[in-house]
């Protein structure tokens, strides 16, 4: 018999009997339930629930209506991801590509379980035809005010025909319009050179250092239309001190730039990250 894992992502209004209704369910069924986490938020009375689970190798559709009566009798919204069926990522990066780097090195260690399917940058890159880029397609798509429209329609034309699952935005330096915003809504990360909110535009970390500050920081959040104010999903700070000069601070944020991107890639692969309107639940592992 093959065992199959999976996952589901649950929300709903809060109510008795949510818990047991799903693991009575997965039970007469035949599942094993390996892990499961819920959270009650009072103020909006919203269930979130994520179930691990794993038996009998069967379609997705079977699985969906195992949970079925537990959909009708709480009127739920279910995501159901398989474990052995990783995401199609489509990962986005301009000139700076440490990110990009960063998160395919992980995913040849096997830290980030996806499948790649293409990288797209608005800049030549100069590993397109393979190196440290490993083979993936590289798309090169130069974008001015005048083709914005055209090269977002170009990416988005990749996304659907190559099946993504996800787009990874890896210091793709391009504010995307409304409409692609919509069109990848709940479905494409970001990260953001600060620990939001704060320095926003050009040239972030000179501002920093003409601030003073004395912490920086990086947050990977989910896109919206209003820019870097989508769900956040992790971030993370490092201090500094008054002898760190601009170039100093670069170094340093790349490096958070990098973790937090990739812990925030990571939860969602995972299906660790349920959206609760302007914020997430993060069910950590």
């Amino acid at each position: 018999m093959t065992i199959q894992r999976a996952v589901a992502r649950i929300t709903c209004r809060n109510a008795p009997g949510i818990v047991a209704c799903v693991a009575r369910s997965l039970a007469a069924a035949g599942f094993d339930i390996r892990d499961s986490q819920q959270f009650e938020d009072v103020e909006s009375d919203r269930f979130f629930m994520r179930v691990d689970f794993q038996g009998e190798a069967r379609s997705r559709d079977e699985i969906a209506r195992t949970l079925a009566e537990c959909v009708d009798r709480f009127d739920m919204t279910i995501d159901l991801a398989l474990r052995d069926r990783p995401k199609r990522v489509l990962l986005l990066a301009s000139r700076t590509d440490h990110c990009l780097i960063d998160l395919i090195h992980r995913w040849r260690d096997g830290e980030l379980v996806m499948e790649p399917i293409a990288i797209v940058s608005n800049h030549p890159h100069p590993g397109g035809s393979g190196g440290m880029l490993h083979g993936l397609p590289f798309h090169h798509l130069p974008v001015t005010p005048a083709t914005r429209d055209a090269q977002e329609e170009a990416i988005l034309h990749i996304a659907e025909a190559e099946g993504a699952d996800l787009v990874v935005l890896a210091r793709y330096m391009q504010i995307l319009s409304d409409r692609m915003a919509a069109a990848l809504a709940g479905r494409c990360i970001n990260i953001h050179h600060s620990f939001l909110p704060g320095f926003k535009g050009a040239r972030p970390y000179h501002q920093a250092h003409a601030r003073g500050v004395k912490m920086i920081g990086a947050t990977a959040h989910y896109v919206t239309a209003d820019l870097d104010e989508g769900p956040i999903i992790a971030q993370d700070v490092t201090p500094i001190t008054h002898a760190d000069d601009p170039a100093e601070l670069i170094r340093k944020g790349r490096d958070i730039e990098r973790r937090v991107l990739a812990r925030a890639l990571r939860l969602d692969l995972e299906g660790r990250v349920l959206v609760n309107g302007s914020r997430t639940v993060i069910f950590q592992s």
